[in-house]
C-alpha cells in the first residue's frame, strides 16, 4: 500500500492449558505495558494456510512482499494494526501448543461445573 508504514515492535504469541481453545498476541511488551489480544488458535492455525477470520482479528497467509510473513490485521473502531510475522516462529508455536492439547481435545481441559458455579450468583 502507498504510504505503508512499518515499525518493528516486540510481540509475543502465548498459549496456556487453562484457557484451550485461545490464544494471547501480546504487543509491546517489554519495552512497554503490553496489548494484549485474545483470540481462536483454529483462526490462527487457519490462517497460515489461508485468509481466515471476520471482525478484530483476521489471519493472511503468505504475502507476496514477503511470503516468509504471516499477516495479523487486528481492528478497533479507533484504527486498524497489520502485522507481519514469521511463518516459521507461527508454525512453531502452533506445533508447541498442539503437542500440550491436541486441536480437537480441548473440550476435554473445560471444567463445565466449575465455570457454571463461577458465573452463578453467590449462594445459588
Amino acid at each position: 500500500m502507498a504510504g505503508e508504514r512499518w515499525v518493528p515492535l516486540p510481540a509475543e504469541l502465548r498459549y496456556e492449558v487453562t484457557d484451550p481453545y485461545a490464544v494471547r498476541l501480546s504487543i509491546g511488551a517489554p519495552l512497554a505495558s503490553s496489548v494484549d489480544w485474545v483470540f481462536a488458535r483454529s483462526l490462527l492455525a487457519r490462517g497460515i494456510h489461508r485468509p481466515a477470520g471476520i471482525g478484530d482479528v483476521v489471519v493472511i497467509p503468505r504475502h507476496r512482499c514477503d511470503p516468509r510473513s504471516v499477516r495479523i490485521l487486528l481492528r478497533t473502531r479507533a484504527g486498524a494494526a497489520l502485522l507481519a510475522v514469521s511463518a516459521y516462529a507461527v508454525r512453531d508455536f502452533l506445533r508447541r501448543s498442539d503437542a500440550l492439547v491436541p486441536p480437537g481435545t480441548e473440550h476435554r481441559l473445560i471444567d463445565l461445573d466449575r465455570l457454571v458455579r463461577r458465573l452463578a450468583p453467590d449462594g445459588e
